[in-house]
């Protein structure tokens, strides 16, 4: 592998790992801090007759996930295609 080949799979790998703890650090925020930290807090408002804390902890985290998947395979296309390494 060439060095400018070499540079340019650094830089690429970087960008992936810089996404990467981007990711896990939004699920972890989810996962942990507002549904287990945060209930107390989150309790104090209810949606349809039930707290939020509750709610979050097992609806909305799920929504967060499912949209947290969308976004990380769209920027990763977008990482793909800045390093032309993008499938056709």
């Amino acid at each position: 592998m060439s060095t400018d080949n070499k540079s340019k799979a650094d830089a690429y790998w970087a960008d992936t790992l810089k996404l990467l703890w981007i990711v896990l650090a939004i699920w972890a925020g989810v996962s942990y801090f507002a549904g287990i930290f945060f209930a107390g807090a989150l309790n104090s408002i209810t949606i349809g007759g039930y707290k939020l804390g509750f709610w979050f902890a097992q609806q909305g985290s799920i929504y967060i996930f499912v949209g947290l998947i969308f976004w990380y395979a769209a920027r990763m296309n977008r990482l793909d295609q800045e390093h032309d390494v993008h499938e056709d």
